[in-house]
């Protein structure tokens, strides 16, 4: 038997680029050639698509490949983000996908599935996604981004860091080719984060790769209603339960959360006791609560254009280096994000009668990103702080502790009037055509413990059993299929027993839940607190 078969034809890969090929080195107008030398068709290929950095200047270069010659690619990644990533689909290049997140492209990837251009192996969890690239999904070409190399190929990934080093690690020993698009090369490298032995080929482009400012929120857009659901979130959950170690998903609620710590927050006596400790991105709407002495440590996914400066004269809070820039990991993000945290709070497109939630609906498919694992307790987790074990209960005779997981969302989308709750998840048609192995269900009931709309909170955490939850959460989606199940009866027996509380019984007015509370109205409210410092990305300029 032979047992060295990825490395016979790691090795003809090699050589095959050897023409192009400058030792490591090839030349920006030689870089559709060294794809076509070592991209075979039927491969597993990762063109690095993060949820802010892409490798755009390959991603450009692999519309360039003849389907004739090269075609039925895979491609694992854990973002679709540029049209480029989508027509390798509707050239006949690619015809698979497994990924993570879509956001940007959900549209056209539901339109390129209706039409059977793309096959779905599904939609992963950041984790889940790196840990299937050690296993059955390992990439026979990688294609990185980073900022700089120097002479001997050493790599420089910057403030994004994100999921590089981890792939070209998965793909380099398992015989993968590993690619990686700079900007530039250096003499001597700020610090060295993809050693240049895991480094097949670079090609120094000289501009910038694609950024996206994903994290950042125009204080400025959000509503009212947001407003009322942020202040349910902080006085009726952040505060009774102690909770300092989170995360928060993107999303104009959270974004006002985060706006109302240092008003709202600090009326409640809430600095020092709750929000203190982060792994999330580094939000721009973060900045007025770490001004205000509310934040003590963010780790990072990755970064955020418009926050280098912040972050570098914030050494205290990131996670910086004696380079002066800041070291991102998507993957340790993400084990902390798993094991370390308190809670996790976001949004989702729908919620069903059991409190299931999706992003995949008719019409978008817009992935998971980290939610199933942010949103959800590990088996493995044995440490409790006040917050989880305050969410926690006794079961088989042993305690055991519950992360806190918080779907905020109003009850119809503010922007089309649509419900957001209702009797069965589009996931499942989607799954009954064959565009999904299994139903796409981003967090499972059981592992949600709150539900906040502008009806209240659902404590999902103090239901006793299925229908006990099925009445929480029916009590508080409103004028939608799910909530017209509900009766006053029936809410006002969830009201007594504390399993649903409604802004009255928070004591909070919504009348005066404006964005008036807020502590910054815009992006350029949070350059100056910031101190000058933050400066506002062009794609988001007010």
């Amino acid at each position: 038997m032979k047992f060295d078969k990825l490395r016979t034809e790691y090795t003809s890969r090699i050589n095959a680029a050897a023409a192009v090929a400058d030792d490591k080195f090839v030349a920006k107008e030689n870089a559709a050639a060294l794809l076509n030398a070592v991209v075979k068709s039927g491969d597993r290929v990762c063109i690095e698509g993060d949820n802010q950095k892409q490798a755009d200047f390959f991603a450009r270069e692999m519309l360039k490949l003849d389907p004739a010659k090269i075609n039925h690619l895979h491609m694992t990644q854990s973002a679709i983000v540029l049209d480029e990533h989508l027509e390798l689909f509707r050239r006949g290049i690619a015809d698979r996908l497994d990924f993570c997140y879509s956001g940007p492209q959900s549209k056209a990837l539901y339109k390129l599935v209706e039409e059977r251009k793309v096959k779905i192996g599904a939609i992963h969890t950041y984790l889940e996604i790196f840990g299937r690239y050690f296993v059955d999904l390992y990439p026979r070409v990688a294609i990185l981004a980073a900022e700089a190399c120097d002479e001997e190929g050493n790599i420089h990934t910057g403030n994004n860091t994100e999921d590089s080093p981890l792939i070209a690690e998965a793909a380099k020993f398992k015989m993968g080719v590993v690619i990686v698009q700079v900007k530039e090369k250096l003499a001597r490298l700020p610090r060295v984060d993809i050693p240049a032995s895991w480094v097949d080929f670079i090609v120094v482009t000289g501009e910038c790769h694609h950024l996206q400012p994903l994290f950042t929120r125009n204080p400025g857009r959000i509503t009212d209603m947001q407003v009322l659901m942020a202040m349910m979130a902080i006085k009726g959950i952040y505060a009774p339960y102690g909770v300092r170690a989170l995360n928060h998903g993107l999303g104009y609620g959270t974004a006002a959360i985060e706006l109302l710590l240092p008003t709202y927050g600090a009326q409640l006596g809430l600095k020092g006791k709750v929000g203190t400790h982060w792994v999330l991105n580094p939000h721009p709407t973060l900045i007025p609560a770490i001004e205000a002495g509310f934040v003590e440590h963010i780790y990072a996914f990755g970064g955020e254009p418009g926050m280098e400066e912040y972050i570098r004269a914030r050494p205290d809070v990131f996670s910086v280096g004696p380079d002066g820039s800041m070291r991102s990991n998507r993957c340790y993000a993400h084990i902390a994000g798993l094991y370390a945290i308190d809670l996790f709070t976001g949004a989702t497109l729908q919620i069903d009668r059991f409190g299931n939630s999706s992003t995949a609906i008719k019409g978008m498919i817009a992935g998971f990103g980290g939610a199933p694992n942010l949103g959800g307790t590990p088996p493995g987790r044995r440490h409790n702080s006040p917050a989880t074990a305050a969410a926690g209960c006794m079961k088989d005779d042993a305690f055991r502790g519950r992360k806190l997981v918080v779907q905020i969302t109003p009850t119809r989308s503010e922007k089309k009037g649509i419900p957001v709750f209702v009797e069965e998840l589009d996931a499942q048609q989607l799954y009954r055509d064959g565009v999904f192995d299994d139903p796409p269900v981003m967090i499972a009931a059981d592992q949600v413990t709150h539900i906040i709309t502008e009806e209240g909170i659902a404590y999902i955490d103090k239901c006793v059993d299925d229908e006990m939850r099925r009445k929480a959460v029916a009590a508080v989606a409103g004028d939608t299929p799910v909530g017209r199940t509900s009766d006053a009866a029936t809410r006002a027996a969830l009201r007594a027993a504390g399993i649903v509380r409604t802004p009255a019984d928070l004591g909070i007015d919504p009348a005066k839940a404006t964005t008036d509370l807020l502590s910054a109205h815009s992006l350029g409210d949070i350059v100056d607190i910031s101190g000058g410092l933050y400066r506002i990305p062009s794609e988001c300029k007010e």
